[in-house]
């Protein structure tokens, strides 16, 4: 392998790690079940994980009998998956060009996708084009501006975490899921909000993240983020951390 491609391999490889870090928090998996039932996630029933990462959701619908096809705009996130999951059906291609028919499935879903598309609109209309009539869409995902951080400088957490929120296309995309969804003429939206309370030190890592993209951006000094970061660590070592962080699930039937 030549450094050029240990360094494309790299961003890939770490956006896996931390979206299996993701998969294994208190919550995920009851998440992507709630996720599985409102598709209505039955034996024969045909469905595609937009977004699918290294293929997790895929196989787990496989698992209840529904024939999944998994879509990825990145080579080595769908190379890793079909090496996790061989018997799976992975395919390279974006959101707003799926590789399947028209009225072909009757199910989409899409996990931690919708903010960080610059299009949604365009992306739901895709979404429109494969369901079948009467075929369920499930969004989920967060609002970027709303991670709920204990700390000693709440002045300094709004900033981190705002300033964090600009470096991603879309922030707000899942508070606007039902609005985007209404708006593209689906029926029957719901939106659910399943908060995850983290107290431990497996958060540090996502906290550091946050830090270190708000500092990136000019928005904080790097002596506020070492101060910020310093005292999460200790806040964890001492049983006192606390983040919660809503995730939102939003569900609707496409038009008969």
């Amino acid at each position: 392998m030549t450094r050029e491609t240990e360094k494309t391999r790299q961003p890939t490889d770490d956006l896996i790690a931390l979206l299996d870090a993701a998969d294994r928090l208190p919550g995920a998996e009851e998440l992507r079940a709630s996720s599985y039932d409102l598709l209505g996630a039955e034996a024969g029933a045909s469905m595609v994980d937009v977004g699918c990462g290294a293929g997790r959701a895929v196989a787990e619908l496989a698992e209840r009998g529904v024939k999944a096809v998994g879509v990825d705009p990145d080579e080595r996130m769908t190379t890793v998956a079909r090496d996790r999951w061989p018997e799976a059906d992975f395919r390279i291609a974006e959101a707003y060009e799926l590789p399947l028919p028209d009225a072909s499935v009757d199910g989409y879903r899409a996990d931690k996708v919708f903010h960080e598309l610059d299009d949604p609109k365009r992306a739901l209309a895709e979404a429109r084009r494969v369901l079948a009539p009467g075929g369920r869409i499930v969004l989920v995902g967060q609002d970027w501006d709303t991670f709920v951080i204990d700390s000693d400088d709440p002045a300094l957490t709004r900033t981190i975490v705002h300033a964090r929120a600009d470096l991603t296309v879309s922030p707000h995309a899942a508070r606007r899921y039902r609005n985007l969804l209404l708006n593209a003429c689906f029926a029957d939206v719901t939106v659910e909000v399943h908060t995850g309370v983290f107290t431990g030190p497996m958060m540090l890592p996502l906290l550091t993240g946050l830090a270190e993209g708000a500092c990136s951006t000019g928005a904080v000094t790097r002596a506020q983020i070492d101060n910020w970061v310093a005292e999460q660590r200790a806040r964890a070592d001492a049983d006192r951390l606390f983040l919660a962080l809503p995730m939102f699930l939003a569900s609707a039937t496409a038009p008969r």
